[in-house]
Order: structure tokens, then sequence, then C-alpha cells
């Protein structure tokens, strides 16, 4: 076994699309919390413990979601990890490449183990065992990836060709496979020496910059300046903009993986999935007598092999049969499971008509906690903020509204023009049009409290921002 430190790479960046309307945007599927009580992001982390020697987390995240993943790490204990922020998304192979040089600044050369941060694994032990074997093989120089032992002629995902079926040795990769067709499939399943491309790593980080720099020199030289020009930022390391988007956007298996001469794969039989459509959340998720994966207020009557799942309110359903109806604040998806791939085209056609439930939810999440729309109409709009303990909203003002505050739970500290003072529960104060205020939660419980906003331009875009604690423009 080698001494090299092995330090996880957690890729936080996918959007998850075909998860809608859970999944959006500004929240994609990894920070969900889909099969029990903490996110996909958390389990994958949690998943680490039981492998040897091994080092902090190092997370590759979108700006856009830098304050979620830091919170979910603090939720569970996490407070080491380094966070990598994309100034935009360049694909896997950049973003690893940024991971790889990275770590190669802070260790001498590091194993970098290379996990998506929304897969779902059920046998620990199994995932354990593989990484240990597979470990060797990366120690030697070589570029190992996990291949998914199939249970069926899956065409969601590509494959791997390997010739034998030893599970205890990192086996030649003989090819990649694009996503296959039902009948092609079947064969491969038949076949036996064929795994599904499971998108985890494990390697050296100097042998992928090296295999990198042969294949795709362009990758190498945009993230190496990328990393060298970052700004660290609170908990955060910001690649450099310019830099980073000068790199080509290409996924690691296409820019090394199918190139290199030195790919091996381990196989790997411990209940994955990717969770990649709502019928493969369904497939893992636990189940009632009637084949039916419920989560939230459910009711179902003479349904089977449905997967229901409420967020907001009351869900009933009769007499369905392979349906999935996924419910949140704002939308409602009701589709056949057969079709459970086509939600990405659906959320295509909701971008282009420019429907903002495509990206966000109407609940929002900022540094210092979040906010919910629950009622708008002409000149007014009314909004339900949650501010965590000891955080603070930007000191700000506005041209064209005034708020109104209301304190449901928690102590406020605000300030309002030139005067500071304390708000609790059921008292209230007002901020006219164009006073600089701040609002701050001096507690050790959630501050709640309802905002109405009033006046002729209510957009999120007329927030002057003086101060901020979280360096936001």
């Amino acid at each position: 076994m080698s001494n090299s430190p092995l330090i996880p790479v957690i890729l936080c960046g996918g959007s998850g699309t075909r998860l809608w309307p859970l999944s959006r945007e500004t929240y994609p599927k990894q920070f969900l919390r889909l099969l029990g009580k903490e996110s996909l992001l958390q389990q994958t982390v949690r998943r680490l413990s039981g492998i040897e020697e091994v080092g902090a987390p190092l997370l590759v995240c979108n700006e856009s979601s830098r304050f979620v993943a830091a919170e979910q790490m603090r939720e569970i204990g996490i407070d080491d990890a380094q966070i990598l922020l994309e100034p935009m998304r360049r694909n896997t192979a950049p973003a690893i490449a940024s991971a790889a040089l990275y770590a190669l600044s802070k260790n001498e050369d590091p194993l970098l183990l290379v996990l998506p941060s929304d897969h779902v694994i059920k046998d620990h032990d199994t995932f354990c065992t593989a990484i240990h074997f597979a470990r060797e093989a990366a120690s030697a120089g070589d570029l190992v990836t996990f291949g998914i032992k199939p249970t069926g002629p899956e065409t969601g995902y590509g494959y791997i060709r390997a010739e034998s079926t030893e599970t205890k040795v990192a086996q030649p990769v003989l090819e990649f496979v694009e996503k296959p067709n039902r009948a092609t499939a079947e064969q491969y399943v038949k076949s036996g020496n064929y795994y599904w491309n499971s998108g985890m790593f494990l390697f050296r980080a100097s042998r992928y910059i090296e295999e990198l720099s042969r294949h795709e020199p362009k990758i190498v030289e945009a993230c190496r300046s990328a990393v060298a020009l970052a700004k660290k930022d609170f908990d955060f390391v910001r690649l450099d903009t310019q830099s980073y988007a000068a790199s080509p956007d290409k996924a690691i298996d296409y820019a090394v993986m199918e190139r290199t001469d030195r790919a091996s794969m381990i196989p790997l039989s411990a209940n994955w999935s990717d969770i990649g459509s709502w019928a493969s959340v369904w497939e893992v998720a636990d189940k009632d007598a009637d084949n039916n994966a419920i989560r939230g207020d459910i009711q179902v009557q003479d349904c089977e092999d449905c997967l229901i799942h409420g967020t907001t309110r009351l869900v009933a359903a009769v007499g369905l049969k392979n349906i999935a109806i996924i419910e949140t604040a704002d939308a409602v998806l009701v589709m056949d499971a057969e079709y459970a791939q086509d939600t990405k085209k659906l959320v295509a056609g909701l971008l282009d008509t420019q429907r903002t439930e495509a990206t966000q939810h109407r609940e929002i999440f900022r540094p210092w906690g979040s906010y919910d729309s629950i009622g708008n109409g002409q000149r007014f709009q009314v909004k339900r903020i949650t501010v965590k303990q000891g955080a603070k909203l930007s000191l700000q003002m506005h041209h064209h509204r005034a708020e109104h505050w209301v304190v449901v739970c928690g102590t406020a500290k605000i300030t309002n023009g030139d005067k500071e003072y304390l708000l609790t529960e059921n008292q209230s104060t007002y901020i006219p049009v164009g006073v600089v205020h701040s609002l701050e939660n001096p507690g050790k419980v959630p501050l709640e409290l309802i905002e109405i906003q009033s006046g002729g331009y209510l957009g999120e875009d007329d927030i002057v921002r003086l101060q901020d604690r979280y360096g936001r423009a």
C-alpha cells in the first residue's frame, strides 16, 4: 500500500435538469435530500469514512452554489473542506485539472479520488474495498476508473469493455462505448465483459496532468493559469475567470480516458445509481406494499409502481400505475415514468420561454439564510425571510420600494438610516424608499420575519449594496 495521501475531489457543478422541478439551476440535485435527511452531496462525503489515509475533501462547484455547498459541509461537521469555485462551466476535464493543480500546489503528489456529488452507493464496504485495490494501480501510474456491473440493459449509460471479471485487480480498459440502443445494451450485458461507466476515477495528480498535457495541452495551460491567479475568498478559492474561460469545454472521458494507454478499471457491484432521472430515484427509494415510492404528505388509493414526491401540500392520487408526480411550491410535474429521460427537453422548453421556474425555486437561498416569495400583486410583494444565527444581510438601499418587516420568531437587529434597534416577536418596523438599512440575527435561534414590499418596481436588481460581509457586489 502506498503511503501517498488520498484527496477526495468532489464534483458539484452539475445542474440535474432531469430531476426538475425539484432540481434547478440555482439548487441542483446534489444539494437535495432525495433519499433521507442528508443531501446527495453530504452522503457522498460521508461515504469517505472507512477509506484508509484519506484527506480533507476538495469540492469543485459553481459560483452560484458556493454558500449552499459550504453550509452543507458545516451541517455534517466537515470544517476542513476546500472549495474551488468555477467562474463558468467547462465540463469535467478542466474541473479535475484545476483540482489536481491546486492539490499539487499544497501536497507533494497526492492520489485523487474523483467522485460526482450526486451518486447513490448503498454498499459502503464494497465501495471502500474497490478503492483499496484501485489505489495500488493508481500508485503505479494507472488512471483507474470504476466499472459498475450491469443489472440490466441500460441505454442511459456509457459502457466500458474489459477482458476479465476479476474484481480485485485493476484490468486494462479495452474500449469506452457511447450510450447504446436497447439491442446493443442487451448484447453487452449478456457478454459479461461490459460495465457501466460510473464517472468515478482514482489517479495520481501528476499523472492526470501529464496525460492531459499530452492530449489537451490548452486545458492544462488555462487551468494552470486559473489556479496560479486564484484568489482566496472566505472559505473559497476563486479560479481566475479570464484564464478559466480560455479552457476548452471537454469531459474527462473524451479528453483523457479514451486516449491514454494507461486506463484501467476496477469492477464495482455496490448497489450504485447516478440518480439520473425520476425513474432511477424510484428504483433506489424505499417502497410500500404496492411498489410505490412516497415522500411527503401523500395519500394514495389503488396505485402501483408510482413515485410521488410532495414538498409543500397534500398530494392525493387514485388509480395510477407507473406514474411520477413531483410537487413543489411553484410547479408540479406529472409524467409517465417511461418518459423520465425527457424531462430535460421539458426544461429546455421552459428556458426558451424564459420561465423562471426552469432555473430557480420560489424559495431562494442566500449566504445569510433564505427568502420565499409567498404572495405578490400590483405594486406589492410578500416574502417570508429566514436569517441564520449570527448572519447579517448587506447594508443596502432601494430606489423604488419601501419595506415593512414583522418579526415572527427570534430577535432582529435593525439598522434603519441613522438608527439601530432590536425587534422581537410581533414587533415591526418600516423602511422608507431610499433609506440605508440592514438586518441581522444576533440571537441563538433562526430569525423568521415577514417582509411586505411596496412600490413601482420590486425586482431583485433594485439593491444597492454598501457593505457586505459575504463579498457580494
